[in-house]
C-alpha cells in the first residue's frame, strides 16, 4: 500500500486546484463581415464560415 513520505498540508492542498482557471474566449474577426466572432463557429450576424454561406438567417422584424 503506497504511503505518503509527509504530511501534506491543508493549504498546500488546496492550492493545487486554485490553478484551474477559465481562459478567455477566443475572438477573431468574420472575414466575410468583420464581426467579433469565436474561432471555428459559424458567424452569427452573417452566416457564413469558412467564406462559404452555411446559414439563412431569417430577416429581422422592426418594431
Amino acid at each position: 500500500m503506497a504511503v505518503p513520505k509527509c504530511k501534506v498540508s491543508k493549504s498546500r492542498r488546496d492550492s493545487r486546484a486554485a490553478n484551474w482557471k477559465i481562459g478567455k474566449v477566443g475572438l477573431v474577426e468574420c472575414p466575410n463581415c468583420h464581426e467579433l466572432i469565436q474561432s471555428h463557429r459559424v458567424c452569427p450576424h452573417c452566416g457564413y464560415y469558412d467564406k462559404e454561406k452555411v446559414v439563412e438567417l431569417k430577416a429581422k422584424k422592426d418594431n
